[in-house]
């Protein structure tokens, strides 16, 4: 149905034009996924938008074709590729919050394109939106439909997103990055939403993804992009079970999972060239860990190795050698000492205010009695769905928001209602590094001064000169060169800038770590690097982490503690193997169930959850799970459930379990 030939993208940098896809191939048939895989810069995107045509200006069409059936979109003029766009393939983008027009209804977005495409119009309109909005799960649709972008959670933007796109009937689905950002539990549920529909239109799929679940979950054929090229091309059974370039093995290696607790990761050297600096050669090569001598001057043929599976490698080795693909358990059994961090029946209640006098009318219980305890040199995992109160909770413990009721221990000093001189001096023990590093990183201010800052703040006697050095050691500490030192944030890298989030946060030696969510936005190589980086910080230093996801193969890695969380509570807490080996909450059950693992035969029955959580401003009475839980009974609608405790470190909030 679709067929790329030789396609070669580039963007006009001065008077020169830098390729950044250079002449890949491949097809899609009819009712067929396939996958689209590679680190971020290797030109996943940029693909994606040259077959739309949707380049940006300084993008170039340098060569290749595409072809949807028997036509040519490279060579249509713009008003044909207008109705092709929208109508015949459709295009579902990475960040629907962006994507979205924020001043225009969602009813509106989706009645352009009935309008431009169909020539639907008034009510055959609206009831076509309200079918596409039943369509992709959303309930309520009558009400959804006047409703504003910015009033639907991220999982509700992204249907919105998938309904726009199936608007006009597409024969072709570009989904790029469809549930980056996306809970396990709406990831499933998009993903199911996007298999279902394929499977009753019979469309082709292109989904650019570098989550290698995904990979498993949804496609029929893969390619591995690096660098602007494909480098390796393989059916579903034969990319996973003998992956055959090394970037592939890399990428595979490269994955947290419990069986590598006590090891570090694989993680690729080096960074994807950039475009100015494309070597001659193989692009892989400066990272490779079997380069030959021919490999960075001389760029390596395709080569058949099966009926589905073609690599373009010179090394003509076999998949991963056992040891590294597959490691034996090693259990982190660290004796629990004296919590450094003790919180009881923690608040955080925010007014809702209405009225022209601004009168409290009620309260959003973004925390509603979380107790927990994380000792020293220990990872405590805190994991749930977005909305659920994760983030608040490590605002509060640093008092970022102050708390409505609850205690906060820190060494035996408590931290609730200490007065504002006294606390910052106290935050020198606990520190916090945040989801967004580019946002959390002053832009105007170089990575010394930026790491020098909190010295300044909360150790103004240091010198000058031993405030350098202590940052020039910091910066070695997490892996980056000393020139660093006088950068700004945007001449760094996602991952490095993560870095360097980590590094300021360790220049005043907190005994504490607040990580929320610091690798969620990273590729897999990076994630690694991170997450090794992590591990060998809290060896070194003793260092206590909090660390916020909803990424389980990472708490898998690197959790000695998981606490589960629901609307403002923890449902479930205990030792890691014994949460995520032996679930007792539906809740947890159902979150479990929902990740995709990078395997064939890892797949599990995924439990549905009805509807969405609810809203914290107004819980439902009893079990706040009542309403989702596949196994509710009468009693859960009418009390909150006591603990019971599974084991002597494992406790549940469930009826089914008193």
């Amino acid at each position: 149905m679709l067929k790329i030939e030789n396609l070669r993208l580039g963007f006009a940098a001065g008077k020169q034009t830098l390729a950044a896809v250079d002449g890949i191939s491949f097809d899609i048939a009819k009712g067929e996924t396939f996958a689209l895989l590679g680190e971020s810069g290797c030109g996943k995107s940029a693909t994606a938008q040259g077959i739309m045509r949707l380049l940006p200006a300084a993008g170039r069409i340098l060569g290749g074709s595409v072809r949807l059936a028997d036509e040519d979109l490279l060579h249509l003029p713009e008003a044909a590729m207008r109705a092709r766009r929208g109508g015949r393939m459709a295009m579902i983008f990475q960040e629907p919050a962006t994507s979205l027009n924020p001043v225009l209804t969602v009813g509106r977005q989706i009645g352009e394109v009935l309008e431009r495409h169909l020539g639907l119009i008034g009510v055959p309109a609206r009831e076509r939106m309200l079918e596409l909005l039943r369509l992709v799960g959303i309930a309520d649709p009558e009400r959804r439909l006047d409703e504003y972008p910015f009033q639907l959670s991220g999982g509700m933007k992204q249907r919105v997103m998938i309904a726009i796109a199936l608007a006009g009937d597409p024969e072709l689905l570009i989904a790029d990055e469809p549930t980056t950002a996306l809970d396990v539990t709406v990831q499933a549920q998009i993903l199911d939403l996007l298999a279902r529909l394929q499977a009753e239109r019979g469309m082709g799929m292109l989904l650019i993804t570098h989550d290698l679940g995904v990979v498993a979950r949804m496609a029929h054929r893969i390619g591995v992009m690096y660098a602007g090229e494909l480098v390796e091309l393989a059916s579903r059974e034969a990319f996973f079970s003998r992956p055959r370039h090394p970037y592939t093995q890399a990428l595979f290696a490269a994955l947290p999972e419990v069986s590598r607790r006590g090891l570090k990761l694989t993680t690729i050297p080096g960074q994807v060239p950039s475009l100015s600096v494309m070597p001659n050669g193989c692009r892989f090569a400066e990272r490779c860990s079997h380069v030959m001598p021919q490999c960075p001057t001389v760029s390596p043929p395709w080569r058949e190795l099966a009926a589905a599976h073609s690599v373009r490698c010179h090394w003509d080795g076999e998949a991963l050698a056992e040891g590294m693909a597959r490691h034996s358990v090693t259990e982190l059994d660290i004796e629990p000492a004296r919590p450094f961090l003790e919180v009881a029946g923690l608040k955080v209640h925010f007014p809702i205010r209405r009225g022209l006098l601004q009168r409290t009318v009620g309260h959003v219980r973004a925390v509603d009695g979380v107790s927990l305890s994380i000792s020293a040199g220990r990872t405590l995992a805190l994991v749930g769905e977005s909305g659920c109160g994760k983030t608040t909770v490590g605002k509060g413990l640093l008092q970022l928001l102050k708390p409505t009721a609850g205690s906060v221990k820190v060494g035996q000093r408590e931290l609730v209602g200490m007065r504002a001189k006294r606390l910052r001096a106290a935050r020198r023990h606990m520190q916090m590094v945040f989801q967004d590093p580019f946002a959390s990183l002053n832009p105007r201010m170089r990575v010394g001064e930026i790491i020098a800052e909190g010295m300044s703040a909360l150790a103004p006697d240091t010198s000058s000169q031993a405030r350098n050095e202590a940052v020039l050691t910091l910066l070695r500490q997490v892996g980056l060169p000393d020139e660093a030192l006088g950068r700004y944030p945007h001449e760094f890298s996602g991952g490095q800038r993560q870095r360097i989030a980590i590094a300021r946060a360790l220049a005043v030696q907190p005994e504490l770590l607040i990580c929320d969510e610091p690798t969620s936005a990273l590729d897999v190589s990076v994630q690694a690097q991170i997450l090794n980086l992590l591990k060998k910080l809290q060896e070194e230093l003793g260092v206590a982490y909090l660390f916020i996801t909803h990424n389980f193969a990472v708490v898998e890695y690197l959790a000695h503690d998981v606490a589960v969380m629901y609307l403002g509570r923890i449902v479930e807490q205990g030792r890691a193997e014994e949460v995520l080996r032996s679930p007792q909450h539906p809740y947890t059950q159902a979150l479990l169930s929902a990740v995709p693992v990078p395997r064939l035969d890892g797949a599990t029955a995924v439990i549905r959850l009805a509807g969405e959580t609810p809203s914290p401003a107004n819980p439902p009475s009893g079990c706040h799970f009542h309403p989702r839980c596949p196994q509710a009974m009468d009693v859960c609608r009418q009390r909150y459930p006591e603990t019971s405790d599974v084991s002597a470190t494992h406790f549940v909030h469930c009826h089914l379990r008193a």
